[in-house]
């Protein structure tokens, strides 16, 4: 009785209402702790980096929603596919929940919109998978397990993944790149070139090195992303993929 109390004060007397209303057009439900979905929004370049700051960001919570999301799609997929094996299901699922899926999946949720309510720097595209991970642990502190497994499989999975479509694609460049590399006797790795700070935040700049040349070089907030991204060129260098033509008018 209580928490439905909160959710009619938090949708229509609040002075968080309009939030409220926001989030209820996102989730389907009015949360009854606000406080929680406002901080899964919340960026640490808002601020600073001293240990009661990690309390006033979404960090915590992305940490809790990156392991809900793994365990609730890894159970999904063993559901959907009783006769697939672990390499298909491991490959999956990491489609689903690695960093440029979610970016994806945040950018058709218009998460973006939210970010921008609740953060005054500029808004990055690692800051909507970021949100989605954290926007997941929140839900799971208001709903428990099986009320978050609802709603990402109802309102996420099944509204912004085409899973059937995950079955054949493939870009994992990395993966493509070692599998390459090693079918036709080359070295492949990985040379971090320099790692600073863009707008309060880590970024890193990444190397492919193939038999100790410099293939390609490309840079992200995340040290694996730099990585995928950097062997997507290397395989366009390398004539392994087309290059991509780019779109002309007709």
């Amino acid at each position: 009785m209580f928490r439905l109390i909160k959710r009619f004060h938090n949708l229509y007397l609040s002075k968080d209402k309009h939030f409220a209303r926001k989030l209820k057009e996102l989730l389907g439900f009015v949360p009854y702790n606000l406080s929680i979905f406002q901080l899964a929004f919340s960026h640490r370049s808002n601020g600073n980096d001293n240990d009661s700051y990690a309390m006033t960001n979404n960090e915590r919570l992305e940490y809790l929603g990156d392991a809900i999301l793994g365990t609730i799609v890894a159970e999904y997929l063993f559901k959907k596919y009783p006769h697939a094996d672990e390499g298909f299901l491991t490959k999956m699922r990491s489609k689903i929940v690695k960093r440029k899926s979610l970016n994806k999946i945040g950018e058709k949720m218009e998460l973006d919109l939210m970010l921008a309510e609740q953060n005054t720097t500029r808004l990055s595209r690692s800051m909507l998978g970021n949100a989605v991970e954290a926007l997941v642990g929140a839900v799971y502190l208001e709903l428990g397990y099986d009320g978050t497994k609802r709603y990402l499989i109802r309102k996420i999975l099944m509204n912004y993944v085409d899973i059937h479509e995950l079955e054949s694609f493939d870009d994992n460049y990395k993966s493509q790149l070692l599998e390459w590399c090693q079918k036709n006797g080359q070295n492949v790795s990985y040379k971090l070139i320099a790692r600073y700070k863009y707008e309060k935040r880590d970024r890193f700049k990444v190397a492919v090195m193939v038999n100790g040349e410099k293939i390609s070089v490309a840079d992200d907030f995340n040290k694996k992303s730099a990585e995928q991204t950097a062997s997507e060129r290397a395989l366009h260098q390398m004539g392994v993929l087309a290059p991509v033509v780019p779109a002309t008018d007709n």
